[in-house]
């Protein structure tokens, strides 16, 4: 389990991410984009894209290759914040996680799938 960030890294951490995020986030493969508008995959807690129905073999490699590109892209940004990739990929879910739009698919702190909506989703208690 995750413990929290400490306040003082918090902040360096959650600005340090909005950095990553959009960097990540405009890597938009047309097998990506098709699969996350027909919410057969979501952003999860942990900062990685997952599977909300079980994949075929080309979405199963797309979304294996941007969970790899974001890994990357975490334990270079965690390094300079001084933080673990673990705590900047959380803290990066919970951003990737705010940003979906009503219609995309995204897990809840509970673990379960579910479908954003008009109101604000569902986050874990350890986001910023």
């Amino acid at each position: 389990m995750l413990l929290p960030v400490p306040f003082r890294s918090a902040a360096a951490l959650a600005l340090a991410t909005l950095v990553a995020v959009p960097a990540v986030a405009q890597v938009r493969d047309p097998v990506y984009s098709a699969a996350r508008s027909e919410g057969k995959v979501g952003e999860k807690v942990d900062g990685y894209l997952g599977f909300v129905t079980p994949p075929g073999p080309e979405l199963k490699k797309t979304i294996e290759d941007i969970n790899i590109r974001r890994r990357a892209v975490y334990a270079e940004k965690a390094k300079t914040a001084n933080a673990t990739i673990e705590e900047y990929a959380l803290t990066s879910g919970c951003l990737l996680i705010s940003h979906t739009t009503p219609g995309e698919k995204y897990q809840a702190p509970d673990g379960t799938w579910q479908t954003r909506g008009p109101n604000p989703p569902l986050r874990d208690p350890r986001c910023p």
